[in-house]
């Protein structure tokens, strides 16, 4: 996936770049355990568990059992960690451009690897 998505993650919502890692393979490819991200990313399977927790706390995913988790549809997603990182940092909630447009860019890929 493109490394602008990850960087505008980062930037924009602040997540780190492993909790943004994590995100796009999970949107992208659809839903996994920390172990198969762990394998896929190449990161230890405690990040991949780390990473999966936080973007659970963030609004990103949602856990479908123990050790599954599916990201919810990305135009709702990003908007909502955005929102959620602006209330952290005090920073006034308005329309951001580059987090819609994290959402579109998301929104095929998501659908793809969802109708398979």
């Amino acid at each position: 996936m493109d490394s602008k998505i990850e960087d505008d993650l980062i930037s924009e919502i602040h997540l780190n770049s492993v909790q943004a890692k994590v995100y796009l393979l999970v949107t992208c490819y659809g839903k996994m355990s920390p172990q198969t991200i762990s394998e896929k990313l190449k990161i230890s399977l405690n990040d991949a568990k780390i990473a999966t927790k936080d973007l659970m706390n963030l609004g990103a995913f949602i856990d479908i059992s123990e050790t599954e988790f599916e990201a919810m549809h990305p135009r709702f997603t990003v908007v909502n960690m955005y929102r959620r990182m602006c209330e952290r940092e005090n920073i006034e909630f308005k329309r951001n451009k580059v987090v819609d447009n994290i959402g579109v860019i998301l929104e095929k890929p998501y659908d793809d690897a969802r109708t398979k």
